[in-house]
């Protein structure tokens, strides 16, 4: 990391800033020669050293054939924006919190599915609401398993 002042090093600042996400953006390696990014919603589970992200989707997509070729991934999420401006020297910077990192993704069977959509409706302090479960027959959900993490935060004093 170039700017090591920026560096979130502490594991607990990291794991708060993924909370702060309401987005992350996961980037698969795609059968053209480009990456192919998805932006998704998340739910997120910490057990131990173990850090595990859940998504959901349709069950059918670009992104499952591009899975069952290779489920190495890179991730990525941000929050805390806001733009500072200093009109008398003609310079803006921004303020932000980001995390990134890589890992390996797999489709839950069945029987996994609905604790997981759970954790998706827990992060976004939604625990209480009942989904119906109807949906999660034609509902896939993706379990990313966490090998790397970094993060970085840019805070402007005033």
């Amino acid at each position: 990391m170039r700017r090591t002042d920026r560096e979130i090093t502490s594991r607990e600042e990291l794991l708060a800033v993924m909370e702060g996400c309401d987005v992350c953006r996961l980037a698969l390696n795609g059968d053209d020669g480009y990456p192919y990014i998805l932006p998704l919603n998340f739910g997120m589970q910490v057990e131990g050293d173990a850090i595990t992200l859940y998504f959901h989707g349709a069950n059918e997509g670009r992104k499952y054939a591009l899975l069952a070729r290779d489920n190495r991934v890179s991730f990525e999420m941000d929050c805390a924006h806001r733009l500072h401006t200093d009109v008398e020297r003609g310079y803006c910077t921004m303020e932000y919190e980001s995390v990134m990192g890589r890992g390996y993704v797999d489709v839950l069977p069945e029987e996994e599915k609905y604790p997981a959509l759970c954790r998706l409706m827990a992060h976004y302090h939604r625990e209480d609401f009942a989904f119906n479960p109807a949906a999660i027959p034609r509902t896939t959900v993706l379990r990313l398993t966490v090998t790397e993490l970094t993060g970085k935060r840019r805070k402007v004093n005033q």
